[in-house]
Formats: structure tokens, sequence, C-alpha cells
């Protein structure tokens, strides 16, 4: 079983998760400020933290820091915070999702079954994606259909289908292909995803795979 922890100190949307998601054969546990979360997260080490960010001992941020120093347990942030520096520094501190309050409860568990899912795929299983019409071999690096790609498309592409469904940072992708000295340089991450798209979907303007999240960054949906 799936165990989730909720952290969050509004005892309404506690009460509604806790019943929602264990209707679905969740195992909950919940936590209303950051240190009982990073103490319950060390001592049962869940597969899913869903976080609000405006706690009252600790800034959520520092929460994601203090996973991330020794974890890599997925994080959702849930949070009423819904400017998109907010969402930014949540992705960079590691996050792997944000949703906005309020909220509808049937998105935040399809984001949880995405995260979840993505979790237990394993290294076997991506060795091969399909992606629309193309099927993209990662191992051989090739696309079915004949479709050429430069070695920095590979390494964008690659980064997004090694985490389908995450919603990576323009940050996060700039630093891992051209490096830390190029985290504000996104028009070249915009030309790159553009390039993409024209290789790839079938309808370039009305992507269904590479998705951009608006001033945020980018996702691979399956």
């Amino acid at each position: 079983m799936t165990r989730i922890l909720v952290v969050d100190d509004e005892p309404q949307i506690l009460r509604a998760l806790r019943i929602n998601l264990a209707a679905r054969h969740y195992e909950v546990a919940v936590a209303t400020d950051g240190g009982a979360a990073l103490r319950m997260a060390a001592d049962t080490s869940p597969d899913l933290v869903i976080l609000d960010l405006g706690l009252p001992d600790l800034d959520g941020i520092d929460v994601i820091h203090g996973l991330r120093g020794w974890s890599g347990i997925p994080i959702i942030v849930l949070s009423g915070r819904a400017g998109n520096q907010d969402k930014i520094d949540a992705l960079d501190a590691g996050a792997d999702d944000y949703v906005t309050k309020p909220f509808g409860i049937d998105e935040l568990l399809a984001r949880v079954r995405a995260v979840t899912r993505r979790t237990g795929i394993q290294e076997a299983e991506l060795a091969s994606i399909r992606l629309g019409d193309h099927v993209v071999d990662l191992t051989s690096k090739t696309v079915s259909g004949h479709v050429r790609l430069t070695p920095t498309e590979w390494h964008i592409l690659e980064l997004l289908l090694r985490h389908p469904g995450k919603l990576m940072s323009q940050r996060q992708i700039l630093t891992e292909v051209w490096g830390a000295k190029f985290v504000k340089e996104t028009h070249y991450l915009r030309q790159y995803m553009t390039q993409l798209r024209r290789k790839l979907e079938p309808d370039p303007a009305h992507p269904v795979h590479l998705i951009t999240e608006p001033g945020m960054g980018y996702r691979f949906k399956p």
C-alpha cells in the first residue's frame, strides 16, 4: 500500500484528503507543521508527501530543502500561493509538482497517481518510450520515423522523458543542459522546445506530449 504523508495546518483539508486518499486505498499520515513533517518522514519513510507551503513553524520551501537533504521522496506542493515565483521556488527546491488551492480532488488524485506511477518505473521500462506516433529509444538514442535530433535536443528530451508527468522548471533544465551560468537564458530553451515539437508532435502548435507550464517550465505527458 502506498504511504502518503499530508502536511497542512487546515483541519478541513487534512480531513478531506485523509478520507479521499484512504477511500482509494492509500495509507495516510498527517502532520500540521514542518517540524512534525520532517520527523514523521524520517521515522516512517512515506512514498509521497503532499505539502502546504504556509505552515505555522517553517516555510514549506524549508521543509522541501530538509527532505531533499537526505531523501528523494516525491513531493507534491498543495498551496494557496498562486504566484509563478512561488511555484518556481518550490520546484527548484526539489518539489515534483505544484497544485494551487482551491483545488479539485480529482486533479490532485491524478497528480498523485502520476507521481507514484513515475517512481515505480524501472530503468528497463525507460529504454523505449512512446511519444505520439514515435518510439524513442533512450539506449540507442534513436527515434522511429527517421527523426534526427541534435545532441542538445536529445539532452532536453531525455531529461523530460525520464521524468514522465513531472513538472521540470526552466532553471532545472537550463542548469542540467547548459550549466548554472545559463539559468536566465530561457530563450535558448524555448527555441529548442519549438524544434522538438516540430520533429515529434503531430501538431506542433498544439502539443499534447511536450507541454509548457507558462512561467514555470515543461513536462512530458505520456
